[in-house]
């Protein structure tokens, strides 16, 4: 069995070692007995947190020769057909918000790429 800790599992501070002093052991099959130096630790309940909701990403596609924004917070439909009129993924520059950061953040090559392949479909 694991020593990893699991959600519900039960830890004692085993206090009969000699020597090196007391472990913290799972409870898993030892016996208590009361005033043998074993102390019981319930887990502490936590509270459930539900996941925050993902809201959609938001991009700005950026023309690298002029430096103007050619789209500012579309949504990844609008992107993609924007990207539809571009020659080629170089002569842009795309970003995605990111709310927590509060800031703009270039997509990875991998990200563009993404993007790129879903020109054309419909």
């Amino acid at each position: 069995m694991s020593d990893e800790p699991r959600e519900g599992r039960i830890w004692i501070l085993d206090t009969e070692t000699k020597g090196t002093g007391a472990q913290v052991v799972p409870l898993d099959g030892r016996r208590a007995v009361e005033g043998h130096g074993v102390v019981v630790v319930q887990p502490k309940a936590r509270p459930a947190r539900a996941p925050e909701p993902k809201l959609p990403r938001r991009f700005r596609v950026v023309d690298v020769m002029t430096g103007s924004a050619l789209a500012e917070g579309a949504d990844a439909r609008t992107t993609v057909r924007l990207l539809e009129g571009i020659r080629s993924p170089v002569d842009v520059s795309i970003q995605v918000w990111e709310e927590k950061a509060g800031r703009w953040q270039q997509l990875s090559r991998r990200e563009s790429q993404m993007l790129w392949s879903l020109r054309g479909r419909r």
